[in-house]
C-alpha cells in the first residue's frame, strides 16, 4: 500500500514553498508589510504541517523530505534578497547570510553522500536543527518588520550573532549525528 501524497501536512509544506516567490516579489518591490504578512504566513505553515503530521497521523517520507527543503527555500530566499537588494534599507549582514547558504549546501551534499555511499539513512530533525530554522525565520522576520518600519535597531546585531551560533552548533550537531556508526555486532 502507497503512503497518500496530498496530505493536508504536504498541502501546507507546499504552501510554503508556492508562497516564497510572492514574498521575493513583494521584498523586492518594496512592500515590506506585505512581504512580512506572507512570511510569516509561510513561517506559520512550517510549525503547522509538523503538528498535523504528527497529531493527525499524517507523516509521509514525502513530507520529511519536502519539509526542509521548504524551509530551506524559504529562509535562503528571504536572506538573499535582505542582503542583497537595493531595496532593503536595514540589510541581513552577507556574513550571516552566506554561513546560512553554505550550511545549507553542505548539508544537501551531505545527506546525498551518505546516502549514495552508505546506503538509504533517515535524518530525523533534532532540537537544534528546528531551534536553528525557528531563529533563522524570526531573524528575517524581525528584519523584514525593520524594513517594514523604516528602522534599523542597532539590537539587530544581537540576533544576528544568536542566529550565527545556532546555525554553527546545529551543523557540528548535524555532522555528528551523520558521522555515528551503527554499533557493531559481537
Amino acid at each position: 500500500m502507497t503512503e497518500p501524497v496530498f496530505t493536508v501536512a504536504n498541502q501546507l509544506t507546499m504552501l510554503r514553498m508556492a508562497l516564497v516567490p510572492a514574498f521575493v516579489l513583494l521584498a523586492l518591490a518594496r512592500e515590506f508589510r506585505w512581504a512580512l504578512v506572507v512570511f510569516v504566513v509561510a513561517g506559520l505553515t512550517d510549525a503547522l504541517d509538523g503538528y498535523v503530521a504528527r497529531h493527525a497521523h499524517q507523516s509521509t517520507r514525502l513530507g520529511a523530505m519536502l519539509d526542509p527543503v521548504a524551509d530551506k527555500l524559504l529562509a535562503g530566499s528571504a536572506y538573499v534578497v535582505l542582503t542583497w537588494s537595493s531595496a532593503v534599507a536595514c540589510a541581513v549582514p552577507p556574513w550571516l547570510t552566506v554561513t546560512m547558504l553554505f550550511r545549507d549546501a553542505m548539508l544537501v551534499v551531505g545527506v546525498v553522500v551518505v546516502n549514495l555511499t552508505v546506503g538509504p539513512r533517515e535524518f530525523v530533525p533534532t532540537r537544534l536543527g528546528k531551534a536553528s530554522t525557528a531563529l533563522t525565520l524570526a531573524t528575517g522576520a524581525a528584519v523584514l518588520a525593520a524594513n517594514a518600519t523604516g528602522d534599523c535597531p542597532g539590537a539587530l546585531r544581537w540576533l544576528y550573532a544568536a542566529t550565527l551560533a545556532v546555525l554553527i552548533a546545529s551543523t557540528g550537531h548535524y555532522v555528528y549525528q551523520a558521522s555515528e556508526r551503527p554499533p557493531r555486532r559481537a
